[in-house]
This record gives structure tokens, C-alpha cells and sequence, in this order.
């Protein structure tokens, strides 16, 4: 009995020891670049005999919990230098590292997304980061870099068109895209109409897209979410960089405020091209020019405040008798706090504001028209352990419509003023998200976005029969506007339309070993804003308009499957994607509908649905001279607008056509290499299936008038896209006494002069009097040189 009792006595013993040498510590802390103490966004500390770690969130901050011992730790960032160093955990530890950069060069051509073999376990899919240097080094037209032009590059992501800043997501429209700078929503993030982007690549820090799996902090679109850090700037020393090219010119500054702690950042770029106009006999201009501006500051080892905002205006101008003006301003404050070194937090106060202007001059009037919203999100992020973290918060935006407004540009001009009645809506939400390392092979990523929306009152609301604002004439066979039988009015605290809907988020990853892995997602997502256009590329002329009494949100369902492996020492990378999505209340508009200057614009659209489906593959290698990726995919993208009744035809006579960005295949291929430390090459090559375009087929007279009938609609396309670009880039002997850092870049944009149609236009030849097909292309060959620099 004694012996038993001595074994059940030892046995408890070490119970207790086992238990207590299972203790969990806590490590956390911030990790900054050594040179300018800018916080590193995605940077990896990984424990190799725990085979666990994790990632700095988009502050630089990280937290993890760890066994009581002594572990080595490896802190590892692209561009960086890697530390390897051994720590010993008997209490919670804040330990704040500085990463030197490995090389001065910006010749890195890596996508971050899954480097580290740690990522192969997470069930995060559907994303892509790509480093800003990886942008900076790609050939792009007349010079310009572009950050949305570079992600089109990225598997199921696709141009909107030649020379367009858009871009279309996995079958999705451009206004499907939530597009986030510092936090703050950009509703058009083109330049001259969407020769370049709005991002000024100088002041971007980090980016990322995600196309699947969305987490659940992010809501209010139905395609993908791009979300684009701002440089807090640099609190060591001051520095100043830049560039000069054909079109236009960029100069950042950035320096402390107050040295460690503070920190300032002021950007401003603008193109010129206008200037040498009038050298040849040209009225017409057309520049932008935009302002990024950030100050940081942190107040205590607890607390961090920014203050961020971006500036931009575009201006065109036809013989000064027409000029339009368009541009955004976003503002954003930000707090962050730590509450404890597991429990980090981010209140941000937004404000952001599109603004579209036309001024006529021939006809005497101003034309002024947007959209504002004033945002407030608190987000917290908890390290609950080291297998379960959870994130949360909410997230509320009040929005007013100004769908336009016309005045008298003198006073002897003829137009009556006139004003579109203004929308109000205000849209809410709450999240949680929860990530969860199951097994050792078995990770899940679950949460929920609870979402509402509130369309407020408005001056005047249409009312009609039956409710039934567009109407099917059976006689003529078409659809047309239903006449209003009167108006309402409302205050602007009363609630018109109400929606609210749960939209659920799910991913798992299984990993098969250490080099490879299966993921699957599901996502649920809502979308209460609709942008009105009937082109397929974002314009100034677009109006958003909120969902309300005629109008249904979108609501998307998605699901994806993939694979992901890394080979040789993660040297090169594998990642195989399928996914279909549907999309419920997709709007559609009637034949020959007016979507300029209308206020009842539920005249003229149609609810419908749609589906986009396909697979996506990147291939990557990421190390040696040269690097690179393969991307090809292969997707279909298709809308329907079934009729309301029997006696209906639908759009299309109710049959599923594709979208005007559906694109069967997209194949990309970005190469860069490093011949030595002066000069290294790029080159893209792409080619897209034609976009899909509505051609006549036939004509009649009708009193004396020639009409013409066309085909159903999208049923054919333009020629196949294609064109290969190349560039070099010259890194002159850097002189170890001079802070002067320069750096040239030259590209040929469409090396062997591709004539890509952009559109085609049919019209009566006068001479012959056929009809004839012409070809409209933007672009053909265009060589670039650009000069960067740095002190």
C-alpha cells in the first residue's frame, strides 16, 4: 500500500513539474527598419524547434506565447538582414528589434505572400503582396511607375483596359473593388482618366490584395479589397528622394520631428506634359498632380498617434471653352494602443471626399458632383495564446450623395440652375475573427461580419404604381419608365430602407508537409453601394448611387480551393487556386438608358445575378539572379436579368452573357535580372483573351433614318491583348562620401509596337458608302527614360 501511495505521490510530483514547465510567457514588441525606425509591416519571428511563429501586423507590432526554456529565434523580412539569436524565457519579455537592409539596390522582384515555410500553414489564401521595389522595377508606360497596373500582373487579377488605372478581380466589376488607402476608401483611383494611378509609389509602404478568404474586418465590397500602407516616415534622420520623367516629376521629404519618436512625411508629384502643348499649336491640356502627407508620433511605450492624408486633382481642358476637374481627399487619424502585450488595438477617425467638376464654357455652365464619407473603425487584435488569436471591432460610415449639380457659369447665360437630390445612408458593422491552430497540421481562420445599412431621407423620393419604377411595353417590345404618381419627402433622420445581413467567413489549411499544403475558404460578403456606368472602365463621369427602396445590395458567396507547395529551400513556389462565386442583385440597365443627370435612375436598371468561375496558377522563384513569376488564369465571367414576369424577355432574352470584363484566359510573365550591382533587367509579357463588346448586324431605314440592329449582347470580342515590355536599370558606383544616391531607368513600353484595340467603331465609309470596322488603339511602341534619386 505505502509503495502505491509513494508512486501515486511521485506521479503527482511530476504532473506538477511537467505543468509548470508548460508555463506560458509572452514575447512581444515592435520591429523597425534600423536606417529610418519605420515599422515593418508582415516581418516573420519564427521559433524553428517549436516549429511555431508568427507575423507583425500593419503597425510592426507582434505578440506570441511560448513554453517557459531556451529557444532559438529567427526574425526574417525581405530586403533585410536575418537575426538568429538564442533567448531564454523564464517572464513576459518586450523585446523591440531593428532589421538592417541587406542591399541598397532596388532590384528585389519577390512576392512576399507564403515565402517563409510558416506561411504554408496558415489558412490565409487569395492573397498577393507585392514589395514596392518589385513595383519600382517593372516596365510601365511613359515611365510612370503604377501600383494598380502592377497587380494586374497577379493571377485573376485583370486591366480594365489599355491605359486604364481599373482593374477586375476574379470576374468582378471595377466598382467591386474596396480600394483602402491608410485605412481611408479611394473611389477613383485613376489619373488623366486612367492613364496612371493615384499612389504615389515613393510614400507606399506596403500592399496587399486579397481576392478570397477575406478577413472579417473588411466589408462593404463583393470583389476584392486592396489595402495600401502609407510610409510613417523617417524619425532618424532627414532624407529626401525622388524622380524626373517624360510626363512628370516626383519629390518626397521625410525626417523626425522629434528623434525616435516623431516623425514627418510630405510627398508631392505632378505631370507637365501640358507645358510643351502650345509648342505645337495645342489648346488643349491635360496634368495632375496630387500631395501624400503623414506625421507620426509616438507618445509613450503604450500609445502611437498618425495623422495622414492624401490630395489629388486632375484637370482637362479643350480650347478653354471645356475643362473638367476631378480628384479625392482622404484624412485619417489614427490612435493605436497596447493594452497589455497581448491585446493591441487602432481607433481611426476618416474622412474622405470624390469630387467631380465640368465646367462649359460654350454653353455657360458648371456641372459639380460626389461623394463624402466620414468614417470611425476601432479594431483590436488579441494574442489570446500561442494557437488562438482573435480580432474584433466595428466600423461605422455616414455617407452623402451628390449626384449632381448645375449653375449659371456667368449671368447672361441661358441655364436655369438645377440640383439632383441629394442621398444619405449610413452604413454600420461589427466583426470577429478568430484564427486557430487546430493540430499541428490543421489551421482554421472563422469569423463573422454582422453588417446593416440605412438609407436616410432625402428631399423628394419618386413614388409609382405598384411600386414598379420601370415598365415592359409588350406592343414595342421594350422596356421603358414607368411615370411617377407622386413624390414623397423625408427628414434626414428618417429611416427610408433598412438592410442588414450576416456574412460569415471561413478558411481552413492542412498541411500535407513541410513544404506543401491544401487550403479551402468560403466567404460571405455585402455591398449597399452601386456604381452607375455603362462602360466597362472607371470614368469621372461614373455616379455612385446607395441601395435604398428600387435598390438591392449585392451579396456575394465564394468559394475556393487550393494548393500550395514550395520547392528547394523555398527557391521556387507553387500555388494552385480554383474558385465560383456567385452574386445576388447585380444591376443591369434597359436598352438606351441615360445614366448622366438622372434623379430616378430606378428607371432605367433591372436587378439580375452573377457568377464568375475559374482557376488560377503562380508559378514563382524567388532567389538568384533571376526571379520572377509565371501567372495563368483560366475564368469565365457571366451576368443574367431574368424577367419579373412570363411575358418579360429579361436583359439578353433572359440568358446568361458574359460581363464586359470577362476574360477566358490571362497569362503574365514578370521576369527580373541582376546581371551586377550596376544595371539589372525587367521584362512583362501579357496575353488576354479580348474583352467581350456588342457589334450591329444589321440595319434599316425608318423614315429616312438608317437604325441599326445588333447582336445579343457581349456576344463577341475584340482581338486578343498582347504585348511584351522590357527595361534596364543603371545603379551608378555609389561614392562612399556622398549621400547622393542616383539611379536611371529605361523601358519600351509594347516592344514591337502591338496596335491593341481598345474599342472598335462602325460607321459609313462617305467615299464608298460601306460601313466600315475601325480599330481605336491607345497605345503603340513608347520608349521611357527616368532618373531617380535619393539623399
Amino acid at each position: 500500500m505505502m509503495k502505491l501511495k509513494y508512486k501515486a505521490l511521485l506521479l503527482f510530483v511530476l504532473s506538477i513539474n511537467f505543468l509548470l514547465s508548460q508555463e506560458k510567457v509572452t514575447l512581444s514588441g515592435t520591429i523597425t527598419d534600423a536606417g529610418s525606425n519605420e515599422t515593418l509591416i508582415g516581418v516573420n519571428i519564427i521559433f524553428p524547434e517549436l516549429q511555431t511563429g508568427t507575423n507583425t501586423n500593419e503597425y510592426g507590432f507582434y505578440s506570441i506565447s511560448l513554453p517557459k526554456g531556451t529557444y532559438k529565434v529567427q526574425i526574417s523580412y525581405l530586403g533585410y538582414t536575418t537575426i538568429t539569436e538564442t533567448l531564454t524565457f523564464s517572464e513576459n519579455q518586450v523585446i523591440n528589434y531593428k532589421l538592417e537592409e541587406s542591399t541598397e539596390s532596388l532590384d528585389e522582384i519577390v512576392i512576399k505572400q507564403d515565402v517563409e515555410k510558416l506561411n504554408i500553414k496558415k489558412p490565409q489564401m487569395s492573397v498577393n503582396a507585392l514589395s514596392i521595389n518589385t513595383i519600382k522595377q517593372m516596365p510601365v508606360v511613359l515611365g510612370e511607375v503604377d501600383v494598380i497596373k502592377s497587380i494586374t500582373l497577379l493571377p485573376g487579377v485583370t486591366n480594365a483596359g489599355e491605359g486604364s488605372s481599373g482593374f477586375n478581380v476574379r470576374g468582378g466589376a471595377v466598382d467591386q473593388n474596396l480600394i483602402l488607402l491608410d485605412e481611408a476608401t479611394i473611389f477613383n483611383s485613376s489619373h488623366l482618366f486612367g492613364f496612371f494611378s493615384v499612389f504615389n509609389p515613393d510614400a507606399i509602404k506596403d500592399i496587399k490584395l486579397y481576392k478570397g478568404g477575406i478577413p472579417a474586418k473588411y466589408g462593404g465590397r463583393v470583389s476584392s479589397v486592396l489595402d495600401i500602407y502609407q510610409k510613417d516616415g523617417n524619425s532618424n534622420e532627414f532624407h529626401m528622394n525622388g524622380g524626373i520623367g517624360f510626363v512628370s516629376s516626383r519629390l518626397l521629404a521625410e525626417g523626425p520631428i522629434k528623434k525616435g519618436k516623431g516623425s514627418f512625411l510630405f510627398g508631392g508629384r505632378s505631370s507637365y506634359a501640358h507645358l510643351f502643348l502650345p509648342l505645337f499649336d495645342v489648346d488643349n491640356t491635360a496634368y495632375f498632380y496630387d500631395l501624400n502627407t503623414k506625421l507620426s508620433y509616438r507618445l509613450n511605450d503604450k500609445n502611437s498617434i498618425f495623422l495622414s492624408g492624401y490630395f489629388g486633382r486632375d484637370v482637362f481642358n479643350i480650347s478653354d471653352s471645356f475643362e473638367n476637374t476631378y480628384g479625392n481627399t482622404v484624412i485619417n487619424f489614427r490612435w493605436n494602443h497596447l493594452f497589455s502585450d497581448r491585446l493591441f488595438s487602432n481607433m481611426s477617425l476618416i474622412y474622405s471626399d470624390y469630387y467631380y467638376g465640368l465646367n462649359l464654357n460654350f454653353v455657360e455652365f458648371e456641372w459639380d458632383s460626389g461623394i463624402q464619407n466620414f468614417n470611425f473603425k476601432y479594431d483590436l487584435k488579441h494574442y489570446i495564446n500561442n494557437k488562438f488569436k482573435l480580432e474584433y471591432g466595428l466600423n461605422s460610415i455616414y455617407y452623402k450623395f451628390n449626384p449632381g449639380e448645375i449653375n449659371p457659369s456667368t449671368s447672361t447665360s441661358g441655364i436655369n440652375p438645377f440640383k439632383l437630390i441629394d442621398k444619405y445612408a449610413f452604413e454600420n458593422a461589427i466583426y470577429l475573427d478568430a484564427e486557430h491552430q487546430i493540430t499541428d497540421k490543421l489551421a482554421l481562420s472563422y469569423g463573422l461580419r454582422v453588417s446593416s445599412f440605412l438609407r436616410l431621407g432625402q428631399d423628394e423620393l419618386n413614388t409609382y404604381t405598384d411600386d414598379n419604377p420601370v415598365l415592359y411595353n409588350e406592343t414595342l417590345q421594350l422596356y421603358e419608365k414607368a411615370n411617377p404618381t407622386g413624390t414623397e419627402s423625408f427628414s434626414r433622420i428618417d429611416v427610408i430602407e433598412s438592410f442588414a445581413n450576416l456574412e460569415p467567413r471561413f478558411s481552413l489549411a492542412y498541411q500535407l508537409n513541410d513544404q506543401s499544403s491544401v487550403k479551402a475558404s468560403y466567404n460571405r460578403m455585402t455591398q449597399y453601394l452601386h456604381l452607375l456606368s455603362n462602360t466597362s472602365s472607371p470614368t469621372p463621369l461614373d455616379v455612385w448611387t446607395p441601395s435604398g427602396k428600387f435598390i438591392e445590395p449585392q451579396i456575394l458567396d465564394q468559394v475556393a480551393i487550393g494548393y500550395f507547395r514550395t520547392f528547394k529551400d523555398n527557391t521556387y513556389a507553387l500555388e494552385f487556386e480554383s474558385f465560383y462565386k456567385t452574386i445576388q442583385n447585380r444591376i443591369d440597365y434597359i436598352d438606351g438608358a441615360d445614366l448622366i443627370a438622372n434623379n430616378a435612375i430606378e428607371q432605367v436598371i433591372l436587378n439580375g445575378e452573377a457568377r464568375a468561375y475559374g482557376m488560377e496558377v503562380l508559378l514563382r522563384k524567388n532567389e538568384g539572379r533571376l526571379k520572377g513569376w509565371l501567372a495563368y488564369t483560366l475564368s469565365k465571367s457571366e451576368q443574367q436579368t431574368l424577367g419579373r414576369t412570363p411575358l418579360e424577355p429579361g436583359i439578353n432574352n433572359g440568358e446568361w452573357y458574359s460581363t464586359p470584363y470577362d476574360k477566358t484566359h490571362d497569362i503574365s510573365l514578370t521576369a527580373s535580372y541582376e546581371l551586377n550591382d550596376r544595371w539589372t533587367f525587367g521584362s512583362n509579357f501579357l496575353f488576354q483573351t479580348g474583352l467581350p463588346v456588342t457589334f450591329p448586324n444589321g440595319q434599316y431605314q425608318f423614315n429616312g433614318i438608317v437604325v441599326p440592329t445588333y447582336e445579343a449582347r457581349n456576344s463577341s470580342r475584340l482581338p486578343a491583348y498582347h504585348r511584351l515590355d522590357i527595361s534596364a536599370t543603371y545603379n551608378p558606383k555609389k561614392n562612399a562620401n556622398r549621400r547622393w544616391q542616383g539611379q536611371w531607368v529605361f523601358g519600351i513600353y509594347n516592344i514591337y509596337n502591338r496596335r491593341n484595340a481598345a474599342s472598335i467603331q462602325f460607321a459609313e465609309n462617305r467615299e464608298t458608302g460601306r460601313n466600315e470596322a475601325t480599330r481605336l488603339a491607345i497605345f503603340g511602341i513608347v520608349p521611357s527614360v527616368s532618373y531617380n534619386f535619393k539623399f
